[in-house]
């Protein structure tokens, strides 16, 4: 049997506002999700100060808590725990059958796919893209799977990895014309340019966990990722930022047409004030073992 990797994760939201808010409405995407090579085995989630917190499900399957504080406060800090075990997938074939790619396409009137087939907020085409693709030289092959493999492979080699040189609202133009960007600008350029070939494709949350020899994320961090519908694998986990990375070492947390479906955070607050947030993710391996 594979082996298995059990994770304590801490993620920490904290936020510090210039003058006294009075009134506080989040929505909080934070909760691993159970299923597809992992299994969530425990969760909570509080604040500082305390807070209103209910759970809700949205229409991609994700577990959001929404959180209400109606007293004022100069200060919020979210503490989400989670444990997740992830398994080792089975390696992927060399490439999938004759006539993959009709398959592939038909799926993008299906009802469950039909929204990751199209552009989203941060999954838009654009002029640059076009001369990004062309320049690249970016067209699939005979195979859906061997084109995303070198799709995701291109990406990873065209740009810089540089932390803070994006922000959680900037379009793919940016790391287009700059060359630099982070693992969710990487996950939006893969999306765009996969949907525009007729595959399914959608933006995946998470976290990511220990650094090794290649990598180009932190040890410990927030993680974004794309994952593409074939025929014959389901959903399968594309990783342009690091393409090495043993999909055991991720933790999804959230799926989603892109960013603008999973932010962790989210929310409006009553008062005139600045705020910062400071986010930190502390992520644990406690137990390996045959599954």
């Amino acid at each position: 049997m594979p082996n298995s990797i059990r994770y304590e994760i801490e993620h920490v939201s904290h936020y510090l506002y210039s003058t006294p808010i009075r009134h506080s409405v989040m929505s909080l995407c934070m909760r691993p999700r159970d299923g597809s090579g992992q299994r969530l085995l425990s969760f909570e989630v509080g604040t500082r100060p305390s807070s209103s917190l209910n759970a809700e499900t949205d229409g991609f399957g994700n577990t959001k808590h929404v959180l209400n504080i109606h007293r004022e406060h100069t200060t919020l800090e979210i503490i989400a725990r989670s444990t997740v075990e992830t398994t080792h997938a089975a390696p992927l074939p060399n490439a999938l059958g004759t006539g993959a790619w009709v398959e592939v396409r038909s799926r993008t009137a299906a009802f469950t796919q039909w929204e990751f087939a199209r552009p989203s907020v941060f999954a838009q085409p654009s002029p640059m893209l076009t001369d990004y693709v062309d320049r690249q030289g970016i067209t699939p092959s005979d195979d859906p799977l061997q084109s995303l493999l070198g799709l995701r492979d291109t990406i990873h080699q065209s740009f810089d990895y540089v932390p803070g040189s994006t922000t959680a609202v900037s379009p793919i133009d940016h790391i287009l014309e700059t060359g630099q960007g982070v693992c969710q600008d990487y996950a939006h350029v893969m999306i765009t340019i996969a949907r525009s070939w007729g595959v399914p494709t959608r933006y995946v949350s998470g976290y990511v966990s220990a650094r090794k020899e290649g990598m180009v994320a932190q040890q410990s961090a927030t993680h974004a990722w794309a994952e593409c519908y074939l025929p014959e694998l389901g959903w399968t986990e594309f990783d342009p930022t690091n393409p090495e990375l043993p999909n055991e070492r991720r933790v999804r947390v959230a799926v989603g047409r892109d960013y603008d479906d999973v932010s962790p955070t989210r929310g409006v607050f009553v008062g005139n004030s600045d705020s910062v947030l400071e986010v930190s993710v502390r992520m644990r391996p406690v137990e390996q073992a045959l599954s």
